[in-house]
């Protein structure tokens, strides 16, 4: 039974891990929200983890997985094009290029990721109660 309890922490704390990620991720994109550059090709373009499923090495009776970040990916978008022939960092021909990054899909990013992280925090809470609670019962 300590076993399968402990299973259990070490998911929660992968799952923890992963949402922090996310916000870990959404947070520099929104930082990076307005970056200039010279060129398309140095532009900012937003990251996303890519998550793939680990499966518990003592698998006992049942097989518990939970989320590992496997990469970091670049999202397919091309850079605002902008005329700005008076900044420093126009190119020849006047234009800046802008982070294509989208504020409002960056907010509900972080909301969801915190949501989950928070549920993930409340689940560990709960079953470190119910445990505390069973050992006192043992009293």
């Amino acid at each position: 039974m300590a076993n399968e309890i402990r299973n259990v922490f070490d998911v929660g704390a992968r799952a923890l891990t992963a949402q922090m990620q996310r916000l870990n991720t959404t947070a520099s994109n929104i930082a990076n929200a307005g970056a200039v550059s010279s060129s398309a090709e140095e532009a900012f373009r937003p990251l996303r983890p890519v998550f793939d499923t680990a499966f518990s090495a003592a698998m006992g009776d049942g097989v518990l997985a939970a989320p590992e970040v496997e990469q970091i990916v670049q999202l397919d978008r091309e850079p605002i094009r902008e005329r700005r022939p008076d900044s420093p960092k126009a190119d020849k021909d006047g234009f800046v290029y802008i982070a294509p990054i989208n504020s409002d899909e960056e907010m509900v990013e972080m909301v969801e990721a915190s949501r989950q992280y928070q549920d993930v925090l409340e689940t560990l809470s709960t079953l470190r109660g119910l445990m505390a609670r069973t050992l006192k019962m043992g009293q």
